[in-house]
């Protein structure tokens, strides 16, 4: 069965993926936590923040991420900084996930990458875990609830954190997986229920893209001054240098403090918030 408001031309079974338990397209949050808590993925701490435990990975598994080489990024990617996974290798685990999926209930949202609409894409998540559609619904751009009835996707991820990928036949380095394959416009998720590889595939994903379009991908926070958005600052550094607190001035505009473009027509979030 399925519940929730969704494009009724561009469900799940109109993309070949059928089989499954319950669909729930587009919950909003108060019916993510109540499902979440039913399944037992987490807790209700103080003040109603949703508390989980992500297995055996608290990051990212970054050596585990690969790109499908085809022909239309061979000559494109930097591959001794990238893994390449064969197109056969994909199929497979694509093949093998799906089977995996069948009769298990899923969570879908409908989002968008990019608060600038010109080079904007929008993403369909497909999450096995309750919270994890939570955590993607908190940290991408949500579409108004009407313009879900005409929604399809540009690229869709599907994250499935008990599927144990096979590196023989999937051609990867281990069980955990992040594939993606930008001629199929899809990224396949297994083996980790660490919630930020979703996020971050999309970073990835933009990465790619919009340097092509002219515009740089940035990993930095910004914000710009009251009333002046052309008085923006910057602020670049690795993970946990302070980023954040600096661009959280309160007499400044807080842009973002993560993931941004930077365009001839200004510097943009790719996320929400």
């Amino acid at each position: 069965m399925t519940f929730g408001r969704v494009n009724p031309q561009f469900r799940l079974e109109d993309q070949g993926i059928e089989g499954l338990g319950n669909v729930y397209y587009n919950l909003m949050e108060p019916a993510l936590i109540e499902a979440a808590l039913k399944k037992g993925e987490g807790t209700l701490g103080k003040g109603g923040a949703f508390l989980v435990t992500t297995g055996k990975f608290t990051g990212r598994s970054p050596k585990d991420k690969h790109v499908v080489k085809t022909a239309s990024v061979a000559d494109t990617i930097w591959w001794e900084n990238n893994a390449a996974m064969s197109p056969e290798g994909f199929d497979n685990l694509y093949a093998d996930m799906l089977e995996h999926m069948k009769g298990r209930d899923y969570y879908v949202q409908d989002l968008t990458g990019g608060a600038d609409p010109k080079y904007a894409i929008d993403v369909r998540f497909v999450t096995e875990l309750a919270w994890h559609n939570l955590f993607i619904r908190h940290m991408m751009r949500r579409p108004a609830r009407e313009d879900l009835d005409g929604f399809t996707a540009d690229w869709t991820v599907i994250n499935c954190p008990t599927f144990q990928a096979n590196p023989k036949r999937h051609n990867c380095r281990t069980e955990t997986v992040i594939a993606m394959n930008f001629d199929k416009k899809m990224i396949l998720i297994g083996g980790t229920e660490y919630a930020g590889e979703n996020k971050k595939s999309i970073f990835t994903l933009l990465n790619y893209i919009l340097p092509g379009k002219g515009i740089m991908a940035m990993h930095c926070s910004a914000n710009h001054a009251k009333g002046n958005p052309v008085d923006t600052a910057v602020f670049f550094g690795l993970s946990g240098t302070g980023k954040t607190t600096l661009s959280a001035d309160p007499d400044r505009v807080l842009i973002g403090d993560d993931e941004h473009g930077w365009s001839d027509r200004g510097t943009f979030n790719f996320e929400g918030g």
